[in-house]
Order: C-alpha cells, then structure tokens, then sequence
C-alpha cells in the first residue's frame, strides 16, 4: 500500500494567517487560513511546486476564471481571490465550507430521501447555471460537493471543466464510478447530459450508500466498473423507502445512450421536484438567474426595481422556479437556507385562469375502460382550448373543467403562453400524440405511466392527467416521458391521457390514452 504524502508547505500570504491543512490533492493542496480583513476563515488552494508544468498551470487559471463566473450561484463555491504566492506557486482563495461534504457523508450516515432530493435539485440548479455560461463540470461527484456552514450543498473543482462549445471530448482526472459510457471509450465525447448523467449517480450514492455499480464485497476494480458502466443495468439502491418515481428518475438520467437522458440539469430538477409532490415533501426551488434557458425558456424574465433589465455588469438576481405541479404547494423559504443567497426571490404560482372544458365523467372502477371513447369526443374541445391561448403555464398548470361553473374574474389574467391567433387544427396536426403509452403497477401499489416521443424536439414537454371519476381533470406538465400515480389514488384501475406540447406551446392533436389495471 502506498503511503500518504505529507502536505506541502502552506505558501506565506500577506493578510492571511496559516491554520491547518484541509485536504491533499493530486495537484494541490487544500489549506485553512485566517483572513485579516476582512476577518474570514477561507479555504485555500495551492498547486502543489511538481505540478507547475504548462498544462497543469493553465487549468488552475481556467478553474479559477470559470468559478468566477459562478461564484453567484447559492450551490456553487464562491471564489475570493487567485494570485501567484512569493514561492511561485498559484493559489486560489475560497470560501470555506465548514461541515462534512457529501463525500464524507454517504459513506458514514443513512442520508434521507427527503435530504437526497433537496441536495440533488439544489445541484441540479447549480450545473444548470454552468452550461448556461457554456461550461461542463466533468467531474461531478460527491468528493466535489462541499457544505456550507447553512447546510446547502456547494459544487467545487472545476480544474478539468471545460467549454461546451469545444474541448468536451477531451478526458483529465476523471472518477470512473461517477462517470458516463462516452466518457470512458477510446474516444470520449461528452456534452451537457454527461454532468446530467454524474448529477444523478452522484444523488445515487447518498441514496445507497455506495457507488452506483460497485458490488458490496465484491470485486470492484477499476476494470470492472467501466465494464458495469457501459453494460449493466442501474441496479436498485436497495432502500425501501426509495420509491420507484425516483429510481426511474435515476435511471433515465443515468441511461448508457445520451439521448435517452434528460436533456438538461433543469429537467432533472423538475423531476426531482415531481417526486417531492408525490412523496407530499416541500417543494425546493430551483435557483436559476433571470436570463431565460436558450433550450427550455420556460422562466419569465424578472426586471430591475426600475423597471429596466438587469446592467450587465451587475450580478443577476436568482429567481427560485416552484415547480410545474399543481398537487403540491411551494413552499416558503425555511430556516435551514443560508443568507449567502444573493436576491432570491421565491416566485409562488399564480393562480392561473380556468376555461370551460370536458367534463371527464366516468363510472366507477372497473368500467373505467369504456368512458375513455367518451373522453375522447371531448379532446378535440381540450386541444382547441388550448391552442388559442387560454390556458396558462406558470409553475402550476391548471386547466379547470367548469363549464358548468363557469369561471371566476378574481383580477388580471396572465398572458398565455400558447400560439394565439392559429388555426387550431394545423396546429394539431403538426404535433404527434406521444407513442407506446403504457402503465405499470408498481410494488407499492402506485402505477407509473411511461411513453416516447415519436418526433423529439428541443424544448417539448409533456401534458397529462388523470381521467377523474368525479371531480375535474387536474393536468400537470412534465418534461420528462414518465409520470407516477401515487398508491393512495391508484386503487382499482387508472385511466391516464398524455399529449405533447412543443416549445411554442402546440399541443398534440390527439392525446394517448391508456389504462392500467
């Protein structure tokens, strides 16, 4: 067994006082020194004198330049200072995040499911930041998630980061349990759904304790893993209370194809946030700034106090997205979120305004099956109704069959976000329905529906909702082609309609249908 290096000498820095070393490296060293003004314990780290090679200098400058540009960011480690020390040798000066990271913790403690999505969606927030500066981690892992003194995870090491518009194939210092199939070939390759594939093994790990393909008291040889990555299926994380919305979740994120994944962090996130409605957990926001996702634009812009958009210069402010499902209420800001976070605004869903509709009448249980032509006659009303415009997406959709009731006026409506003015039937015909629509009974009693999209666009997501056997349909939109009917209302069969809706907001002509018994 190899010995442990001693530390390199901490570099002598004016206005900082050494305390002790916080951690080794292969190419730095990790010190906790004093600030004097302002008065801060702040981690810093040191290349270490045998790493001053050209190459190794010129990734600590490239970390050092990327987590400047997203130091801002509430899951990200903020970055102080970099400069050269007397000795030669670069250093970086960060913030110091004081209680045990991830790596630490899913190895020694019984991290809850609960916890795990908070931290997961809080991570996805911060590596949806990144590729919208244009900047893929690459080594996403629990070693490189820190905690904050609040408790908010903070992605660090950015040192084999790279930009999304070249140099993503190239592989340094990776971490094979955490890493994608086309990171590991011949040839790698890899793009934004590689960090989505790690972001997901990594939430795998504090689930299961363990890496996602490492065998408990087997062989897990580097040889192996890679063999695991690229050919075996994702194996359960072996926990009861794990349900299955979230292994599926883990699954597609970590699927060996890249476009069989989600296509971003963001729709992880949403994802994750789907299963908190499920589990009837809080909702944790999604910390995204205001400047729209050039893939999903699904956020409003925010402006400044006076009214104009936000100074380039000036950091943007972070708006927290509640989720676009209607079951669950967002939640307001707890005690455990750090005062770190600059400009947080917690957006609650507005209420969106209901139109008449179908009225989803059906049977009870088991004749279920015969009311769906029935609903079918409606649909052609449902798509219509949407095409014009009168349906809101904000982050709670909301489609309210009252044409009994008629609709309430309670103050201004929200601008829709559907194609107005269109003719509704070549809208209709332009979008597909969703193919292979089929529903599952899992073990815990709830029915998980799953499809394809038979003609994938950039930006489409999923409208679906429950065929009611009283009461009225309530409709969520998901980016994902997967949707959960918890056990408690998924007794006898379940009845679900699924349509498409592209990035401008057309809808499929002729929704899937299916049941379940």
């Amino acid at each position: 067994m190899t010995a442990r290096r001693e530390a390199s000498t901490p570099p002598r820095l004016p206005g900082y006082e050494y305390l002790r070393v916080l951690g080794l490296g292969g190419f730095a060293d990790v010190f906790l020194y004093q600030q004097e003004l302002p008065r801060r314990e702040v981690a810093v780290k040191v290349l270490l004198a045998g790493s001053l090679d050209d190459e190794v200098r010129a990734r600590f400058q490239q970390e050092a330049n990327l987590m400047a540009q997203l130091s801002h960011h509430p899951s990200i480690v903020t970055i102080y200072h970099a400069a050269i020390a007397a000795d030669g040798r670069p250093f970086l000066v960060m913030e110091y995040c004081s209680r045990p990271g991830l790596a630490e913790r899913y190895r020694q403690e019984r991290i809850s499911v609960a916890e795990a999505l908070r931290i997961g969606i809080r991570l996805a927030s911060a590596v949806e930041t990144a590729h919208r500066a244009g900047i893929l981690h690459r080594d996403i892992k629990p070693a490189n998630v820190l905690t904050t003194d609040f408790g908010w995870p903070a992605l660090t090491d950015f040192g084999i980061a790279a930009t999304t518009g070249h140099g993503a194939g190239a592989t340094v210092g990776m971490s094979i349990p955490w890493s994608p199939p086309e990171l590991l070939g011949e040839h790698p390759t890899g793009d934004e759904r590689s960090d989505v594939y790690s972001l997901a093994a990594t939430i795998y790990s504090l689930l299961a304790g363990r890496t996602p393909f490492e065998v408990p008291g087997g062989q897990n040889t580097a040889q192996q893993l890679v063999s695991r990555i690229e050919r075996t299926p994702l194996p359960p994380t072996g926990r009861v209370d794990v349900p299955w919305g979230l292994q599926d979740v883990l699954e597609r994120a970590m699927a060996k194809h890249p476009a069989r994944r989600f296509a971003s962090a963001a729709a992880v996130a949403r994802a994750l946030q789907q299963v908190e409605a499920d589990l009837r957990l809080p909702i944790t926001p999604l910390d995204l700034t205001d400047e729209p996702d050039p893939v999903q634009d699904r956020e409003q812009p925010t402006e400044s106090p006076d009214g104009g958009r936000e100074d380039a210069t000036r950091l943007r402010s972070i708006v927290s997205v509640a989720p676009q499902a209607p079951s669950a209420p967002v939640a307001a800001p707890g005690a455990d979120e750090p005062t770190r976070m600059r400009g947080v605004t917690a957006v609650a869903p507005e209420p969106a305004p209901v139109r008449p509709g179908p009225v989803f009448v059906a049977p009870p249980e088991p004749q279920v099956v015969e009311q769906v032509e029935t609903e079918q006659r409606g649909r052609a009303r449902l798509v219509a109704g949407i095409a014009s415009g009168v349906v809101v997406l904000a982050a709670v959709v909301a489609i309210g069959a009252v044409a009994l009731r008629g609709a309430p006026d309670d103050g201004p409506s929200a601008t829709s976000d559907f194609s107005q003015g269109t003719d509704p039937t070549r809208i209709a015909d332009a979008v597909p329905a969703p193919a292979g629509l089929q529903g599952t009974r899992q073990g815990d009693g709830s029915v998980v529906f799953t499809w394809e999209n038979p003609d994938p666009q950039v930006g489409d997501q999923y409208l679906w909702s429950v065929l009611q056997v009283t009461g009225e349909p309530d409709p969520a939109l998901v980016d994902a082609a997967m949707a959960t009917v918890p056990a408690d209302q998924a007794a006898g069969q379940v009845c679900v309609e699924v349509a498409i809706v592209r990035a401008d907001r057309r809808v499929s002509a002729d929704p899937a249908q299916v049941c379940a018994p």
